[in-house]
């Protein structure tokens, strides 16, 4: 197979990828896992049981997406890729993997939405709406001393 097939092969995988997206890109995320969280901190001015919590959560995500992160390299490395059909067929395994992935940060996310008081919900809401994505759903958190800041 020359070069000049493979790229094509290779951009034809590509969107075959983008084609498969759904509401999931459209959700509001938090990023739990990610390098947000001194952002998110800030931003919600989270307290220090929220913060407790988060990191908490953080290390357990990370620890439980490696699982899915290390087949996703294991997928990438060792599926063939020579002919349309290996794309298609590899896009299809990628896909169920990076759902995996993005199923386990949501429930992150949600658990640490659900220790928001209204007026963190409400920021989360604000920006969702700013950002044109779709916000999780929850009943915020009432703590017996007002906010939590």
């Amino acid at each position: 197979m020359t070069i000049s097939v493979k790229h094509i092969l290779i951009g034809f995988f590509f969107v075959l990828l983008t084609c498969f997206s759904n509401a999931q890109d459209r959700e509001c995320r938090l990023g739990l896992g990610g390098s947000t969280a001194e952002t998110i901190i800030q931003v919600f001015q989270l307290n220090e049981e929220q913060i407790q919590k988060m990191n908490e959560w953080t290390a357990e995500l990370k620890l439980s997406n490696k699982v899915y992160q290390d087949e996703i390299a294991q997928l990438f490395d060792t599926h063939p890729q020579s002919k349309t059909e290996d794309l298609e067929a590899l896009a299809t395994k990628y896909k169920v993997l990076k759902d995996k992935v993005l199923a386990n940060t949501r429930e992150y996310d949600l658990r640490l939405l659900e220790l928001f008081n209204p007026k963190q919900y409400d920021r989360y809401l604000e920006l969702c709406a700013t950002a044109n994505r779709i916000p999780y759903k929850i009943i915020p958190k009432i703590y017996p001393s007002g906010n939590p800041e």
